[in-house]
């Protein structure tokens, strides 16, 4: 751009635009410029034919080199499975009450084991692998266990999952609905004791009267003081620890209703590609156990 009282350098004439006095030189871009422009077209032409670039009815071109992110990373996943396989193969084959015995696997399993449960179980059980309060989902991180804490119990677990229909031996308890089976005033009353055994708030009378409630609907599952009876999947009603919730809403609600929480049987026998090898299972086992919880 140049002023009117300013002159265009010699041979170079202007656009013939002004705006408020000011008018264009119509200089010509450099030849390196130019030049460079042309080179990146040839460039992305060529890139076009060489590389998949263009969309079609059902796909893409697929490039004369024959190129492919997804098969870039599918030769990346199977080069690391490649290079781990036989630690996969010595964990799938482990005596996980043994582990600790062999610091090597042992870490490996831990870390695969954090892998796996990011990717599977992160979804119910948290990042955290906390659980999610009163939704059913349990936090790993404590020493209550239903069906056992243990290492080889926690692999059963993952396995087979919590009644399910898929595997013939997952985890299975049915608490029934006890609204068609008890009085209002019956409900009322073992949920005061319950609240009563669990160190709440409660009404003392009613908790009284639901003693005997309990006793006899209850106490089969949940033992005679409330304890719980982890092999059957009956919680231990005297701490604080509350899959569904543990006020006097959720007790009651629990009572009426009851719950029957689903867990799926992960094993690739009964998910097929999509489930976990044994090596997995046992992985996941051993990172879970390691958190804390369990036994």
């Amino acid at each position: 751009m140049a002023r009117n009282d300013k002159l265009p350098a010699a041979g170079v004439d202007t656009t013939g635009h002004e705006w408020d006095g000011i008018q264009e030189w119509n200089n010509p871009l450099p030849r390196w410029w130019l030049w460079t422009f042309y080179a990146t077209i040839v460039w992305g032409v060529g890139y076009t034919i060489a590389y998949p670039a263009w969309p079609m009815v059902s796909g893409a071109t697929a490039g004369l080199l024959g190129y492919s992110t997804r098969g870039a990373v599918a030769a990346d996943i199977a080069a690391v499975e490649e290079a781990r396989a036989g630690m996969m193969d010595r964990l799938a084959s482990a005596d996980l009450t043994q582990l600790p015995q062999d610091p090597e696997l042992l870490a490996f399993a831990q870390d695969a084991g954090a892998s796996v449960f990011r990717a599977n179980c992160a979804t119910c059980h948290g990042a955290g692998a906390n659980g999610v309060q009163a939704s059913g989902f349990p936090s790993l991180l404590d020493d209550d266990w239903l069906w056992g804490g243990s290492i080889t119990d926690v692999a059963h677990t993952v396995a087979h999952g919590i009644r399910n229909e898929a595997s013939p031996d997952a985890r299975w308890s049915e608490m029934p609905a006890f609204a068609d089976i008890l009085e209002d005033g019956d409900i009322d009353a073992v949920v005061n004791h319950v609240l009563a055994i669990s160190g709440q708030e409660h009404d003392a009378a009613l908790a009284e009267t639901g003693a005997t409630v309990y006793a006899d609907n209850c106490a089969g599952c949940h033992a005679e003081a409330g304890e719980g009876m982890r092999e059957l999947g009956a919680p231990n009603l005297t701490d604080a620890v509350w899959l569904y919730g543990g006020t006097a809403e959720r007790i009651e609600e629990t009572v009426r209703l009851a719950r029957f929480g689903v867990m799926p049987a992960w094993s690739e026998e009964f998910r097929g590609t999509s489930g976990l090898s044994q090596a997995e299972i046992n992985a996941v086992a051993t990172y879970v156990h390691s958190l804390g919880g369990g036994e």
